[in-house]
């Protein structure tokens, strides 16, 4: 499948953002009217609605996108709807499909790790969603390098389709893919589509201070740990974001042209994902779509923001438990020290 360097994200449509239809398809239309084949959305954004909205917009002219959503996010109060689970990823697979209107998927991604689901079992569902010729292919999501790496390994020794691909973060401010993700993905020669290339609007001139930012709404609402103030990591990429638009005057180009264009300078990358809420926000982006930044940029970016470097982990959009509970890297008081366990 070949597809456009930039990928319109859908995210923003519905009641997480847009929340008139009518637009939001303008807006489909625009980007694919000027080059762009690519489409993610997911079954979690705004409860369906936005994978609702996509598939309206692209009625009748369905064979000539590449169509991306995916699935993991809990989508109501069950336990078991959500996870990477067989029995969850062949429900969901028909509710995407029902509210996409068609009847099959080009890349179905798995939207978050699941530490309580063998990887086997997922790979094994989605691998008999390809043979249904209910998707065509899939991928992963936020999966650190040993994750994608123990992936492709089962589904080499037990016969099984393969992630083809990884969608992870990465920004001027977020760039810590570049020191093992990336790479890996080079390795098994697979697509990088990276998501939030301007840092969740860090990079799109709408935070210049503090008190730009409104916890009480809006994505700072539903995702504070990446915008709250008090953070060090978000101090940090404030003053970041003041060097970083520096630069950007100095070369003569607007910081959301230099940050989309950043990641697309990486090798190992695929394509961009782009998640406008306006056809202004859509229009300003398409308008850097030819621009390549050259080495002595590139070299000054990287005194701003080092490589591999994440100003706030947040931002890296998933943790292991390993690190999230404390119980896994704490000795159980009632663990015996006279017993040994190898």
């Amino acid at each position: 499948m070949k597809v456009s360097e930039y990928c319109l994200g859908a995210m923003m449509f519905g009641k997480w953002g847009n929340q008139d239809t009518a637009d939001c398809i303008r807006i489909i239309d625009y980007a694919l009217d000027h080059g762009i084949n690519f489409i993610d959305t997911a079954d979690v954004y705004s409860g369906g609605e936005s994978e609702e909205i996509v598939g309206k917009a692209i009625a009748g002219k369905r064979d000539a996108i590449i169509l991306a959503t995916k699935v993991h996010g809990s989508m109501g109060d069950d336990i078991n709807e959500g996870g990477n689970s067989r029995r969850w990823i062949t429900r969901e697979v028909e509710a995407s499909l029902k509210r996409l209107g068609t009847d099959y998927i080009d890349l179905y991604q798995i939207h978050r790790p699941d530490p309580t689901t063998d990887i086997a079992e997922t790979l094994s569902a989605l691998t008999d969603l390809v043979h249904q010729g209910k998707i065509r292919s899939f991928g992963s999501s936020t999966f650190d390098p040993e994750l994608i790496v123990e992936a492709q390994w089962i589904a080499q020794q037990r016969h099984l389709e393969r992630f083809i691909c990884e969608q992870p973060p990465y920004s001027l401010l977020t760039r810590g893919i570049e020191r093992s993700i990336l790479p890996t993905c080079q390795k098994y020669n697979m697509g990088a589509i990276v998501w939030s290339p301007l840092a969740g609007g860090w990079l799109s001139g709408k935070y210049t201070k503090f008190e730009d930012i409104d916890l009480s709404q809006g994505r700072a609402a539903r995702l504070p740990a990446r915008f709250d103030p008090s953070i060090p990591g978000n101090k940090l990429k404030l003053e970041k974001v003041s060097a970083l638009a520096s630069l950007a005057v100095q070369a003569a180009m607007p910081l959301t042209h230099m940050a989309v264009s950043f990641t697309l300078s990486h090798p190992g990358v695929t394509a961009a994902i782009i998640g406008p809420r306006t056809m202004d926000q859509l229009e300003d982006i398409l308008r850097g779509v030819d621009l390549e930044l050259d080495d002595s940029l590139l070299d000054e970016i990287d005194k701003v923001v080092a490589p591999g470097e994440n100003l706030n982990e947040a931002d890296s959009g998933w943790k292991p438990p390993s690190l999230t509970n404390p119980g896994l890297r704490r000795k159980n008081p009632n663990f015996s020290a006279s017993k040994s366990y190898f």
